[in-house]
């Protein structure tokens, strides 16, 4: 397993290796048209040790952790919560996806949408 698997398996307590690829997730993601790379082929690459590739995708930070996926999964790989463990690799590597100076009139924005914005987008 790569360094990456072995991570958002600690991480998520989910095994990848349990997807067949039916392609469920995808098809009832409200945000997967967003997406540079649909949740059942990032999936996929976590498999194939292309963990890498995943994590500098936009798909992991585009997810909305609806957990749709995870409702629907028939054999439990629960994709949302493994968005959420590659999330979280990433941001203890230290990178921040979020830059606050780059969004415009932040002192209009609901603080609520700052909070949540900054819980799942900043270490």
């Amino acid at each position: 397993m790569s360094e990456v698997l072995n991570r958002v398996v600690e991480y998520s307590g989910k095994n990848p290796y349990a997807c067949y690829q039916c392609g469920t997730c995808s098809a009832v993601c409200p945000m997967v048209r967003f997406m540079d790379i649909p949740p059942h082929r990032a999936i996929r690459l976590l498999q194939i040790g292309a963990g890498a590739l995943v994590l500098s995708s936009n798909t992991i930070w585009i997810c909305v952790s609806c957990m749709r996926c995870v409702d629907r999964c028939p054999r439990d790989v629960a994709p949302g919560v493994v968005f959420e463990a590659l999330r979280l690799i990433t941001l203890r590597q230290g990178i921040d996806k979020l830059k606050y100076e780059e969004i415009p009139n932040i002192e209009e924005a609901p603080t609520l949408a700052i909070v949540s914005a900054s819980r799942k987008l900043t270490g």
